[in-house]
């Protein structure tokens, strides 16, 4: 998946999925909202909940979660080791399938870090 560009992929669902937000303003502000709140700072950092956050992406097959997921984690200076790390509880936990999508992480991680600004 060395061509796969996470980049595209987010601009693409984010997109397609603008008329959504318009059209089921309400659903989506509560699912922002459960985000935010999900993911906000507390006794688990917001790293960690991302890394979390990345695991179940992988876990459950979702390129775009992995898009998604790995962006916020390099916002929050995120290190190649920590993200393998949390990828070897992956394959751990997942098999060959974690294994692929891991391979996917690692290339979005690779590909994003050239154009995400660190915090």
């Amino acid at each position: 998946m060395s061509t796969f560009e996470h980049a595209t992929l987010i601009q693409n669902i984010n997109a397609q999925l603008a008329p959504f937000r318009k059209s089921q303003s309400e659903a989506m502000q509560g699912f922002g909202q459960l985000a935010r709140a999900s993911m906000a700072e507390g006794a688990i950092s917001a790293k960690h909940k991302e890394l979390m956050a990345l695991a179940i992406g992988i876990t459950q097959h979702c390129s775009g979660c992995i898009g998604f997921h790995v962006k916020a984690l390099l916002k929050l200076q995120c290190t190649r080791q920590e993200l393998e790390e949390m990828l070897a509880i992956c394959v751990y936990m997942g098999g060959g399938p974690a294994l692929m999508y891991s391979a996917e992480a690692l290339s979005a991680f690779d590909q994003l870090a050239q154009e995400t600004p660190r915090a």
